[in-house]
């Protein structure tokens, strides 16, 4: 008698909460392109969105540290923008730099684009080098998309 009513019990839940584990969603990923022409021959995307978050890949910028990180963020701003999104949706940081010291020095100018939001988390790194000999600062962004 308790072998069938473990076995009612056992086919009760089988019927209620089913037997099969729901169907995969398969997530939906879409590449933008900024410059195509540069993405083809490299290889990338400039920005991906993938379910919720979109990834944008470094932007990167050569002269002297105070005026490449603003132009840097700038372009950022834009890629951002074009995706519906401002740096309040950012929630992670990479910065690569060929000088970390140069980029801490200035770290303020960074700062001007988080205005009236939280900081994301960050990591900033100093490399040998960059893509192009000439590039000193290259920087990639997560962002997600509100709910």
């Amino acid at each position: 008698m308790r072998r069938t009513s473990c076995i009612v019990v056992a086919l009760s839940l089988i019927l209620l909460f089913g037997c099969s584990a729901p169907p995969h969603k398969a997530t939906l990923r879409t590449c933008f392109h900024e410059s195509e022409s540069v993405e083809t021959e490299i290889g990338y995307c400039s920005a991906v969105r993938s379910g919720q978050m979109l990834y944008i890949s470094g932007s990167a910028a050569k002269g002297d540290m105070a005026s490449a990180i603003p132009k840097v963020y700038k372009n950022l701003q834009e890629t951002l923008e074009a995706n519906g999104l401002t740096f309040a949706n950012v929630v992670k940081e990479n910065v690569y730099a060929t000088d970390l010291g140069d980029f801490i020095q200035n770290k303020n100018l960074r700062k001007q684009f988080y205005v009236n939001t939280s900081l994301p988390a960050a990591t900033w790194v100093q490399v040998q080098r960059l893509y192009s000999p000439a590039l000193i600062l290259e920087v990639e962004l997560i962002a997600e998309y509100p709910k």
